[in-house]
């Protein structure tokens, strides 16, 4: 039978994996298991050419129990509800694994940006925000940048909502520029969250990190930077990396810079000078120590789960590993500290962000990187002993603690009426 790959059912196994450990009751697990808020919006916006095209985008807030609601928005041609839905329950629990006063939201539009202008993309973006903006603000719901989007789709959302409130709303998203509010160190905060969790899962197994290997697959944001970041700050030697295209290998190390100006100037990292090409799977299987899915869902899977060498795998992008692919990992000995807490640094930075604008008063990029660093070790050092305890693999660890914080939000608060 073939493994079920729609990404809100596997969202809900592991809640209710993590439900039956945590001992809860049915009525409980149908809190956790239903988005709290679901908006579909279609809405027209006017083309280059003077022709009318409508785009569908969705916002869904999941589970707003612990705080506001947050979570990115994401264009591309294949946004589905189900996903969007799936990635909105996964922040839920990404904020509530590194204790963030925050729910879990996401957001996009079924569109494929490569293919508008820019100002195609400025007019889509502010007629989105527009739509949504009945249920999003500083208190309610904060948007942040994800797939296709960033610094600049961020300032666009900030100004039209700004315009229809009638003064400027710094707080309603994070990852804006810093001349309008936006925070040192947001860049790169999840590749560098990334990188904090994989040193002090390295030293839970032993692993020296300036004598250990990585292949990255996804050259993307967090894919390049973390490659920087794992080569340059923790001495590691990442011998490969891959993007849409393909991907290259070179036992002696890559130059990573080197190849961020390469793929800059050819749109892949394929055909690297010095480098031998290979296929994502080929990247998958290599023997290295650690693995780091940077990519996008459903990566590693049932399939190719028992080829895995590394010792270690680290989550930088959304839903990589599928339930099954966990449970062969977990079986042949391999670490992964999944991404509700490997990519966490990104959401945890836009708080930080979110608390300057609300308090109007910065940080510099030292604070950033510090707090950064304590909270992501200290998220990964509260998940461990639950891990180690009852011998179950970190991603089920990660969701019995995130879950259980957010239960005991629903039990301290109530029900009303």
């Amino acid at each position: 039978m073939q493994e079920n790959l729609d990404q809100f059912e596997i969202a809900v196994s592991q809640i209710k994996k993590a439900a039956a450990i945590l001992k809860l009751d049915q009525g409980m697990i149908e809190i956790l298991t239903k988005p709290k808020r679901e908006l579909t919006v279609n809405f027209p916006v006017r083309m280059d050419d003077g022709s009318i095209r409508v785009f569908t985008g969705y916002r869904v807030q999941y589970n707003y129990a612990r705080g506001p609601c947050k979570g990115g928005v994401r264009y591309h041609p294949n946004v589905t509800l189900s996903e969007v839905r799936a990635l909105a329950a996964w922040m839920t629990w990404k904020t509530a694994v590194v204790n963030l006063p925050y729910g879990g939201a996401k957001g996009g539009v079924v569109v494929d940006p490569k293919k508008l202008s820019a100002a195609e993309l400025e007019r889509l973006t502010r007629r989105y925000t527009s739509e949504i903006s009945i249920i999003i603000g500083p208190e309610k719901d904060i948007p942040a940048p994800d797939v296709y989007t960033d610094a600049q789709t961020m300032a666009w959302m900030m100004d039209t909502y700004s315009m229809i409130r009638g003064y400027s709303v710094p707080g309603v998203v994070t990852g804006k520029p810093l001349s309008i509010g936006g925070s040192e160190g947001r860049s790169e905060a999840t590749a560098r969250g990334a990188m904090y969790v994989m040193k002090a899962a390295a030293k839970t197994l032993g692993l020296d990190t300036k004598k250990s290997t990585v292949a990255v697959q996804g050259f993307g944001n967090a894919g390049s930077i973390g490659a920087k970041l794992f080569s340059h700050e923790l001495g590691a030697k990442v011998v490969a990396v891959s993007d849409s295209h393909g991907g290259v290998y070179k036992k002696e190390g890559l130059d990573i810079p080197k190849l961020m100006e390469h793929k800059a100037k050819t749109g892949s990292v394929k055909d690297f000078p010095g480098a031998k090409n290979i296929t994502n799977e080929e990247l998958l299987a290599l023997d290295v120590d650690i693995l780091v899915p940077a990519a996008l869902e459903n990566q590693i899977t049932e399939k190719n789960a028992g080829n895995v060498k590394a010792k270690l795998v680290v989550e930088e992008a959304n839903g990589p590993t599928t339930p099954k692919a966990d449970e062969i990992l977990h079986r042949n000995g391999v670490m992964l500290v999944p991404d509700i807490l490997a990519n966490a640094g990104g959401v945890t930075v836009s708080y930080f962000e979110w608390v300057q604008d609300i308090q109007s008063f910065f940080w510099s990029l030292e604070e950033v990187n510090k707090k950064l660093e304590d909270v992501m070790t200290r998220a990964y050092n509260d998940i461990l002993p639950i891990s180690k305890k009852d011998n179950l693999d970190m991603r089920t660890a990660a969701y019995v603690y995130a879950i259980k914080k957010v239960v005991d939000a629903h039990l301290a608060r109530g029900l009303w009426p």
